[in-house]
């Protein structure tokens, strides 16, 4: 099954979702509409997913293009990007990030809704730049942030836009472990298939339970969000 810029492939009940747009994996309209639909499908299909990206990146977040345009279409796709998590967060079956480098804003916050996160040895930055580029931190975007990194480097991560380094960002919380580049799919793979070994029933069942304020936290945070932005992108001001 392929859709544009996201293939999907099943084999031994495990669901691959590839981004790769040829670029720089820009979380535009049609690319989360396709990651929602490559859920659905692994839901359908009862499989654990591994969530990857292309050569040297996992995503660079949300299409800036998009962005720049404004009005109803870049609220859309904040919306589908911010609901992203807590979809991820709440799948009944194990959710794997295979991060194959550059991570950057959303591409963080979707990598970080996965319940094991592999990370790409290499010359790869991983960020949450919105203070640097002039937008106060989402809500949904800090709680995702604090749900995985340790108290210092959240703080880091937040206020100071820090770009960390792969080795800064497994001790920050970002990654669980790391593996060379042309390991990384069998790692994944490998823990995928160690994952279905569960009781996948309590493993939904626990993680709904261990989630459930942050589910709720985000799904609260969504439309405070989406009138920031909305504020930003007509009165010109940031948000406060």
């Amino acid at each position: 099954m392929t859709l544009d810029s996201v293939q999907y492939t099943l084999k031994d009940r495990v669901a691959t979702i590839r981004v790769d747009d040829g670029k720089r994996n820009a979380l535009s309209p049609q690319v989360l509409r396709d990651i929602s639909s490559a859920l659905d499908r692994a839901e359908s299909d009862r499989a654990c997913v591994i969530i990857t990206g292309r050569e040297s990146v996992f995503s660079a977040g949300f299409d800036l293009h998009v962005m720049k345009r404004g009005g109803v279409g870049a609220l859309r796709m904040l919306r589908a990007g911010y609901s992203l998590p807590a979809r991820v967060l709440t799948y009944p079956y194990p959710v794997i990030a295979a991060c194959n480098g550059h991570a950057l804003a959303m591409g963080v916050f979707l990598m970080l809704s996965a319940d094991y996160v592999i990370g790409s040895r290499g010359d790869f930055k991983i960020a949450a730049n919105e203070v640097a580029i002039g937008l106060t931190m989402p809500r949904v975007a800090a709680a995702m942030l604090r749900h995985r990194l340790n108290p210092a480097a959240f703080q880091r991560a937040v206020t100071l836009s820090e770009y960390f380094d792969v080795e800064a960002a497994r001790c920050a919380g970002f990654f669980d472990e790391l593996v060379d580049p042309a390991d990384l799919m069998t790692r994944a793979e490998a823990c995928a298939s160690k994952f279905q070994e569960l009781d996948l029933r309590a493993h939904a069942a626990s993680k709904r339970r261990i989630r459930a304020a942050l589910i709720r936290k985000i799904r609260f945070s969504v439309p405070l969000d989406l009138i920031d932005a909305a504020w930003f992108g007509i009165r010109g001001a940031r948000p406060r």
